[in-house]
């Protein structure tokens, strides 16, 4: 069923292409590239790609040409210039109204036109020689794909390889001479790649001054004594690459120790392309003459050199596609709509463009998203670029053959090829590296690396043994024999001597071992000291950095001694005492000499078995400390566990339990219970969910094992007899057995699956002891906990099947332990958890939130604490506002060398009579807001502003010499710049304009007027304590008041001693005398005009006069004066 939409008749595409720029056309000349465009169209409706766009109209129009779709090229020219791309972009969405633009085809127009496109919501694919990083940022650019590699990839690549070689530290140099751009953007993502990742060290970075042989052989020079593994970046063409490696022969720099590599773009490494699909290799070309070496030298000065190169967006291998692909875009050219015949003609058009696959992989992948889009909702507008753009993640064969991969975040993924020249000299691939954001995937095409890579020689390292300077060589053994010698032979009558002195010692220390252990199990009871709880203050205290996990220990504090247990601290650590009825106080003689009481064993026949029980190790059973047979009452004394028991966790209604939780816990008891059935002890014969312990690390702890001669005549509980199987419970004298234990261990898995008590006592209308009648009579309705599990949990059928076998009326039925872990361990296919891991996983779900609050209140004091720091820097300065915060008195300081800036809004009154006090405010806000903008860029503090008053200083809080006058002129100058571009919302016909002036001697007060001050002794300090003030005082203040107050619209007034500083002091800056002039309260005074700043070359964009109004361009084109007295000419208020 076709979906029918209605829009548009034609798909109009927009391309930007370079076709006047000869060293750009090989890889992205319109000549050679633009058809590729028309290849994937034939491509498109050979897949019958967009079919469900039928269009009514269209198909009455041109339903026997059996298409269902129309596509409108617009070309434009853009010559890769930035100015150009954004204006020709204008054009194609405003006015021709595009619906996709492929190109620009360079970074900085792409970036021009990504924006443009953002704005307009429309799809636009960048390719070719956009290699900056700011085309990935999705959120600067949403409607923008790159489908060109660019230099983040290559820094990315770079640590691939250095990860790859296990080299830890690198160094780089590189040259900006003739291309700003190419290195300096390489140099910035290297660092900034270094700087996320702690494996790989960027240990030196050096600038090459030029690109001439005696520069780079001085870069060289220099470098090598830094590191071995060498990054190098010049610009492409003039032969830079083969120079470098030129001046690395020369310096004797080429040896098996150094690398040398080389990451581009646009570059295929040791080919160089000419036009009409010509290649030659680096190495060979007409200059070699001229530097003194000949072809076969230069190609042998390049064999450490390797590459990291993007092929030029071309595959490694030219496949049939590929050339076929080829022959079509040189083809179509011919064609409508390019028809590009006489001027495609030469014979260097005859090839085509290295990036042109590039834009058929781009137009393809966009009429993919598109159809996806449309299928997806067929009312969708085929327009919105951040719809189409949800699509864009693919994976479709390119024009090349291979895999295209496009990723959701709307950036193709990168291939790099790794490339050098193998033992014969002759270029060679050794692995490609596909790369993205979050991932490099490293592909070896070599089977040897010390064969294929460095050509039978051993990897080059980071570091060389004897240092980069070759001053660290290990001393030899050879200057040193004799010494060693006499050493060794001393070490070795010692060695003797020591040895049999240690025989001796270790023979004596066994023997008192041995008499140690013999008293290790017995626990005195004074020896076991009471916990004394914590006071209430104690207690509620809790440190930040506790995690939620900790909520879940049962604290030995909160531990009741119980009728069975006992809770204790012994040797600095936390024991639990099981209690025994067995109270009879005998000595140790009476025990040792005692046959048996009452069916008791020996107890020499105990301490033997005890000694073994004491040597049981098993991360699942529970260390037994020792005995204490001189209390009231015997104890045995264990491990404490912090969790408390198995049936503690079971029980604590709070704490979440999932499958695998359940499971883990599971397989750590029948574990536990295989040790043990292995053991000289064969059978546990108490086992309980409440002698099943669980410590800090989530794991089981199987406690109450062995001393039958103690438990023998322990009383058992009636709850506690319903973990025991129905054979024992009809005969407690009877030996238990391992199949009892298998019982006891289901009911435990009972307990665990279903979260209730044994049997669910608490919903059971039997009490425990009907129960037990009922289970001791047995039969085939015997009673046996319910097993009615959450489904939720998604617990395994086939455990629940082997719990019920588990506790089988009849014993012989029942599985082994063996059995019991080897289907438990089936049920996981024998794959491990991390229990630990997963607890705490849990625990951060399900645990209170008070941490994060508390953490995220602390942050916000934090941010708040930042902003009021910001709020009074911008009121005071840092150095002035620190010592307030710590209490410091500030005492006045007088500065020799400063100057000080007024000014004042000309006509403000006026101004201000037309608007409303809120204007009013608005005006002024938005005003001072550009300048305090333009004083960040100069060593300038802002005093105060009253009304329309401005007033700044250079020269304090911080001295700077005579600069201070420098960066009050140049600040000056831009406040007047400013104003040019400065528009009054409410009032549009009006403009603002300045009067400034400037004093350097012997003044005193501020006035409200913007002026331009004189260098001359000021003192500064704060004023009062409620709202302090940083004031200045002195009489260079009040002149700069004056200059303003005399001073003219749009014109900078100076005095006699800012204009020496200006043009004889710090120089560079144009006045004009004004005459004398009489100033208020100081007489006849001789004053200048700042007339603009000096430049070497041309003036200043912001004050050129082809920039201000009413201006005659040529003028002033070749003059190298900023002016400024013609900028506001006239008193526009």
């Amino acid at each position: 069923m076709k979906v029918q939409c209605q829009v548009r008749q034609t798909i109009r595409v927009g391309m930007l292409f370079v076709q006047n720029v000869s060293n750009l056309e090989i890889g992205i000349g319109y000549r050679t590239s633009a058809a590729a465009v028309l290849v994937t169209r034939d491509r498109i409706r050979a897949e019958h790609l967009l079919d469900n766009f039928d269009l009514e109209q269209v198909l009455r129009i041109y339903l026997f040409r059996n298409i269902s779709f129309l596509f409108r090229f617009i070309s434009e020219f853009d010559e890769c210039d930035e100015v150009q791309a954004a204006g020709k972009t204008v054009d194609l969405l405003a006015v021709k109204n595009v619906d996709v633009i492929f190109g620009p085809t360079c970074s900085r127009p792409a970036i021009a036109a990504s924006g443009l496109a953002a704005y307009y919501n429309i799809p636009i694919f960048e390719w070719g020689l956009t290699t900056s990083l700011e085309l990935t940022n999705r959120s600067r650019f949403p409607t923008a794909v790159p489908f060109s590699i660019n230099s983040y990839s290559l820094a990315l690549a770079i640590r691939a390889l250095m990860k790859q070689f296990e080299w830890d530290q690198f160094v780089f140099m590189y040259s900006n001479d003739g291309d700003e751009e190419k290195c300096e953007s390489l140099k910035n993502d290297i660092q900034t790649v270094a700087s996320l990742h702690d494996d790989v060290t960027l240990a030196f970075t050096y600038q090459i001054a030029s690109k001439s042989l005696v520069d780079m052989r001085e870069a060289v020079k220099i470098v090598k004594q830094r590191g071995r593994i060498i990054v190098a970046c010049v610009p492409a063409g003039n032969g830079s690459k083969k120079t470098i490696m030129q001046a690395v022969a020369m310096e004797d720099a080429n040896t098996s120790e150094y690398v040398y590599i080389m990451a581009e773009t646009n570059s295929r490494g040791f080919y160089v392309d000419d036009f009409g699909g010509e290649w030659h290799y680096l190495w060979e070309g007409s200059s070699n003459s001229a530097d003194g070496l000949s072809v076969e030298e230069s190609r042998k000065s390049m064999t450490n050199l390797l590459f990291l190169v993007d092929n030029m967006g071309m595959n490694e291998e030219v496949t049939p596609q590929y050339l076929n692909f080829s022959k079509l875009v040189i083809e179509m050219m011919k064609e409508a709509p390019f028809n590009c015949v006489e001027d495609c003609a030469d014979v260097k058009y005859s090839s085509v463009a290295k990036y042109a696959g590039q834009l058929a992989d781009a137009f393809y992948a966009y009429a993919v998203a598109l159809n996806k889009t449309l299928t997806a909702n067929s009312q969708a507008n085929y327009r919105n670029g951040t719809l189409i753009l949800e699509n864009i993640a693919m994976t479709f064969q390119g024009v090349g053959g291979g895999d295209v991969v496009v990723d959701p975040d709307s950036a193709r993924r990168s291939l790099i090829y790794f490339t050098g020249l193998n033992s014969s000299l002759l270029p060679q691939t050794y692995a490609r590296l596909f790369l993205t954001n979050q991932s490099t995937e490293y592909i070896k095409l070599y089977d040897n690396e010390s064969r294929d890579v460095w050509n039978g020689r051993d990897r080059p390292k980071a570091r060389p043994t004897c240092g980069f300077t070759g001053t660290e060589c290990p001393a030899s053994f050879a200057r040193d024999y004799l010494v060693f010698t006499i050493l060794i032979g001393l070490f070795i009558i010692f060695a003797i001597s020591a040895a049999i002195g240690g025989v001796l010692y270790a023979l004596r220390v066994k023997r008192k071992e041995t008499e140690r252990q013999d008293l290790l199990w017995q626990v005195g009871f004074q020896e076991l000291q009471v916990i004394q709880k914590k006071s209430r203050t104690e207690s509620s205290q809790r440190s930040f950095a506790s995690g939620p996990s900790t909520s879940t220990k049962m604290t030995i504090e909160s531990r009741k001694e119980t009728s069975r247990f006992s809770f204790y601290c012994l040797r600095n650590e936390l024991v639990a005492a099981n209690k025994h009825d067995f109270r009879n106080q005998l000595s140790l003689e009476d025990k040792t000499q005692m046959r048996q009481v009452n069916g008791f064993y020996e107890v020499s026949v105990f301490l033997i078995g005890y000694f073994q029980l004491r040597s049981l190790e098993h991360e699942n059973l529970n260390k037994l400390i020792g005995l204490c047979l001189n209390g009231p009452q015997f104890l045995s004394v264990w491990k404490y566990c912090s969790r408390g028991s198995l049936s503690d966790v079971i029980n604590n209604s709070s704490m979440q339990m999932d499958s695998f939780f359940m499971f883990s816990l599971i397989r750590d008891i029948s574990n536990g219970i295989g040790y043990i059935h292995s053991s000289f002890l064969g059978v546990h014969g108490y086992l309980t969910s409440q002698s099943c312990l669980i410590d800090d690390r989530w794991q089981v702890k199987i406690s109450d094992y062995g001393l039958q001669f103690l438990r023998i005549h322990d009383q058992i509980s009636k709850q506690k007899m319903l973990w025991m199987a129905p054979e024992i419970l009809r005969d407690q004298w009877i030996n238990r057995t391992k199949e009892s234990d298998i019982y006891s261990f289901a009911i435990i898995c009972s307990e665990l699956l279903t979260r209730s008590s044994v049997f669910d006592l608490e919903n059971r209308k039997e009490t425990a002891e009907e129960l037990i009648n009922q289970l001791k009579k047995g039969g085939f309705n015997a009673p046996r906990p319910t097993l009615e599990v959450d489904e939720s949990l998604g617990i395994n059928p086939a455990l629940i099947h082997l719990i019920r076998d588990c506790w089988t009326e009849k014993p012989s039925e029942r599985p082994t332990i063996v059995q019991v872990k080897s289907q438990l361990k089936s049920l996981v296919d024998g794959k491990k958890g991390n229990l630990m891991d997963h607890v705490f996983d849990m625990l951060e779900k399900y645990a209170s939130t008070l941490e994060e609050e508390v953490s995220e209140r602390t942050k916000e004091l934090v941010e708040e604490k930042k902003k009021s720091d910001v709020l009074l820097y911008r009121m005071l300065p840092r150095s002035i506002a620190d010592k307030l915060k710590s209490g410091q008195a500030i005492e006045p300081e007088t500065f020799q060398q400063v100057s000080i800036f007024f000014s004042d809004v000309v006509q403000f009154t006026t101004l201000a009579s037309k608007c409303t006090p809120l204007q009013v405010v608005a005006l002024l806000n938005e005003l001072y807001t550009i300048f305090d903008s333009i004083i960040e860029k100069h060593d300038v503090y802002k005093v105060e502003t009253i009304g329309d008053g401005y007033l700044c200083v250079s020269g304090l809080p911080h001295r700077n010499g005579n600069e201070h006058i420098r960066h009050i002129a140049r600040m000056a100058i831009g406040f007047l710049s400013s104003l040019h571009e400065f528009r009054i919302g409410h009032l549009p016909n009006e403009r603002i304009n300045l009067r400034i002036g400037i004093n350097c001697g012997k003044s005193d007060f501020i006035s409200n007027s913007f002026s331009f001050s004189m260098t001359g002794s000021v003192v500064a300090g704060v004023v009062g304590l409620t709202m302090p003030r940083y004031c200045l005082f002195g009489d260079a203040v009040n002149t700069a008041s004056r200059m303003e107050s005399n001073g003219k619209p749009g014109k900078i007034h100076v005095s006699s001693e800012a204009n020496r500083l200006l043009t004889q002091v710090v120089g560079g800056f144009k006045t004009e005398s004004r005459g004398e002039v009489i100033i208020k309260g100081k007489g006849v005074m001789e004053t200048f005009w700042l007339i603009g700043e000096e430049t070497h070359s041309q003036m200043k964009p912001n004050l050129r006069r082809e920039h201000l109004p009413n201006s005659s361009s040529s003028s002033l084109q070749t003059r190298s004066i900023t002016p400024i007295s013609d900028h506001f000419s006239q008193d526009i208020l």
